[in-house]
């Protein structure tokens, strides 16, 4: 009865086609096509504003069965409707006792797994140095049903001697390894992207790892052992298809090692963990995500057999801001979603104070509970796969995919991706990438909510940990030095009592170098601009000089005042409109202010704008004076008239910026 109710309101309405959507579109669009519409991502990728089965024939099911090859589904058939992805946060807290206090609490409100990183010195993660600092830092901790996963710090090798430590704790605690859920991540690949050199060459480095889960996997069956990460060539301003390039040939690099060790296909693929940033587009991410199972599907059905891959996914770090951070609550969320719908095994979300220093509870109950939120209220993983069938989604991650092979085809073509990263190839592609996505934040082409645009000048700024009180922690290397680079021979060191730092290798010649991967963060230029302008002790301002009614001026006013918020400068409190040009030039002379902005339609500068540029010079004589607008055809008789300069949509912001900064005296 229900279904015949619906079909008899539905039949009241006039039967829709596409050709009736163009025609309001294009009415909307002023005569424009939808075409119009269209965009390019950063890898040369078309976004269409409609999709259609002629885009992804989704009818023929080209993506498979969730739980079949190619797993672009994900890797089984159902979700665990309780925890249908694993919720995984960071713990770095310096001090071995409050790491414990953090994690303990984050796993008995709702986080399902721990990633430690460590740092011997304290300054980038927890402070372990010794087998001991484990007991402190894990009591309480059933290992067997909570996963631990490691990561390093730069200079602490890449990843062999945390496993060493953590592998020596557990046989002193008699426990089953069988059942240990440890992810040791070692990584020489990343960590030589992100440091730019090894203490050993790159080929020593892969056989050690190799033979670490050649001699451990057998034992250890429950853990991954190696991280293939793309996140530094995403977090340095990479595309999303050089992320996946970068972690594929990573991975066909590992794999590789691996069989040559002896390593079985399968054991192989299990003994590896995926990460992938997921930043806040989530229609593009989820593509992203989907287009790496598909690409790992066909590297690993080259070798023998179609296997899937593990996945995690982890909110970028470069989109945070430390600038109205509270804004990075959003971008979290909508990683998060990318994450949980676009098929991640694992999701970590940063805290949303990560720019700024480390995570207090309240940013350590947020990045948990949007999870949470999403698991258990949004119901986000009650559905496999819910973007199975999707055009757009199917269109966008297989063009990803075909743009990521392509490059992934050119790294190998070089010998692979350690000969690329010593080359220096691949550093190349990332650094034209990484000035084209600068200069669509300069130009806010690519805005940065709170911080590019809608700057929140007077900002309150969210609680993090104050390390300040920390007793200064001394690194040295203890214990016995490893008889050799072998798993079993670091783990007897580090039972033996060898410390973090007594575990490394010395630096052999030669080793692996390269340029590293310099991470960075949208929002850093403009927030060097706020620094220099909060550190006056007053903050310095501009005029706005508006012409016309509050309707005529209020559009470029608003965008002039958002404009200079962006540099963390701010404007006088006025009272337009003004009846003259001379009331105008008074109200500035008032404000005593340098820089003056005219602000009004396209038909007042015409009329005016000259001769208010005129009145406010009178009022001082080395005032600079902006136009907010593009000057056309009118910029010689503008800047006759005395106007220096105009701001307007698509302008390079931060060069004007500074120039502002630089006539304000801040830089």
């Amino acid at each position: 009865m229900a279904d015949e109710a619906l079909t008899s309101f539905s039949a009241s309405f006039p039967e829709a086609d596409e050709a009736s959507w163009r025609a309001l579109v294009e009415k909307a669009l002023k005569g424009k096509p939808p075409e119009s519409l269209e965009r390019k991502t950063r890898d040369g990728i078309t976004i269409k504003p409609l999709y259609r089965e002629d885009d992804w024939p989704s009818a023929t099911d080209p993506d498979g069965q969730p739980g079949d090859a190619p797993f672009i589904r994900g890797p089984s058939a159902l979700k665990d409707g309780y925890l249908p992805w694993d919720i995984r946060q960071v713990v770095a807290h310096p001090d071995l006792k409050s790491a414990n206090a953090e994690l303990i609490k984050d796993l008995e409100r709702g986080v399902s797994s721990i990633e430690l990183r460590l740092d011997a010195s304290g300054e980038n993660g927890v402070a372990v140095q010794a087998l001991d600092d484990f007991d402190i830092l894990l009591d309480g901790v059933m290992t067997d049903l909570a996963p631990i996963a490691l990561t390093n710090s730069a200079l602490e090798g890449f990843g062999l001697e945390g496993a060493a430590l953590l592998i020596a704790w557990a046989e002193k605690k008699g426990l089953d390894p069988a059942k240990q859920l440890f992810s040791f991540n070692v990584d020489p690949i990343g960590e030589l992207a992100r440091s730019g050199a090894l203490a050993t060459p790159m080929k020593d480095a892969l056989a050690e790892t190799a033979g670490f889960v050649r001699d451990y996997a057998p034992g250890y069956s429950t853990a991954t052992f190696i991280r293939v990460d793309g996140r530094p060539a995403y977090e340095c301003g990479g595309t999303e298809a050089q992320e996946l390039a970068f972690a594929i040939a990573s991975g066909v690099t590992y794999l590789r090692a691996l069989l040559d060790a002896g390593v079985s296909l399968e054991a192989a693929n299990n003994s590896l963990l995926f990460s992938l940033s997921v930043g806040p587009n989530y229609a593009l991410e989820i593509a992203k995500l989907r287009a790496a199972r598909r690409l790992w599907a066909r590297i690993t059905e080259s070798f023998g057999e179609t296997l899937p891959m593990k996945l995690q996914a982890v909110s970028a770090r470069r989109m945070l801001t430390q600038r109205d951070p509270w804004v990075n609550m959003l971008r979290n969320t909508a990683a998060c979603f990318a994450g949980g719908v676009g098929g991640a095994d694992i999701v970590t979300v940063r805290p949303f104070t990560d720019a700024i220093g480390l995570a207090g509870n309240l940013a350590r109950r947020i990045g948990r509970n949007t999870q949470i939120m999403a698991q258990e209220e949004s119901s986000l993983g009650k559905v496999t796969d819910p973007a199975a069938g999707t055009w757009s989604i199917g269109k966008i991650s297989d063009d990803l995919a075909q743009s990521a092979w392509t490059l992934f085809q050119t790294i190998e073509g070089e010998g692979g991706i350690s000969a690329s990263l010593t080359s220096g190839s691949f550093q190349v592609k990332l650094s034209e990438a990484r000035k084209a996505l600068q200069k669509d934040i300069a130009r806010r082409k690519q805005a940065v909510t709170g911080v590019s645009e809608f700057a929140l000048i007077e900002e309150e700024t969210p609680p993090i940990v104050d390390l300040s009180g920390l007793p200064a922690i001394v690194v040295a290397p203890k214990g016995p030095t490893p008889a050799s680079r072998a798993m079993t021979d670091l783990v007897k060191a580090a039972r033996d009592g060898a410390s973090l730092n007594g575990l490394l290798c010395p630096e052999r010649d030669p080793h692996a170098q390269c340029d590293p991967f310099f991470p960075m963060r949208l929002s850093e230029p403009y927030e060097l601009l706020r620094d220099h302008a909060d550190a006056k002790a007053e903050r310095p301002r501009v005029f706005l000089a508006c012409l016309g009614s509050v309707a005529e001026h209020n559009a470029r006013a608003s965008f002039a005042a958002n404009f200079f918020a962006a540099g963390g400068i701010g404007v006088f409190e006025t009272d337009p409109p003004y009846e003259t040009l001379e009331t105008m030039a008074e109200d500035f002379r008032r404000s005593d202010a340098l820089i003056a902005v005219i602000c009004g339609t396209d038909g007042l500068y015409a009329e005016k704008a000259a001769l208010a540029a005129q009145a406010l010079r009178s009022v001082r004589e080395d005032a600079r004076i902006y136009l907010a607008g593009r000057p056309g055809a009118a910029e010689a008789a503008y800047r006759e008239a005395g106007i220096d300069d105009f701001i307007y949509v698509g302008v390079d912001v931060v060069s004007k910026l500074e120039i502002a900064h630089a006539e304000l005296g801040l830089s």
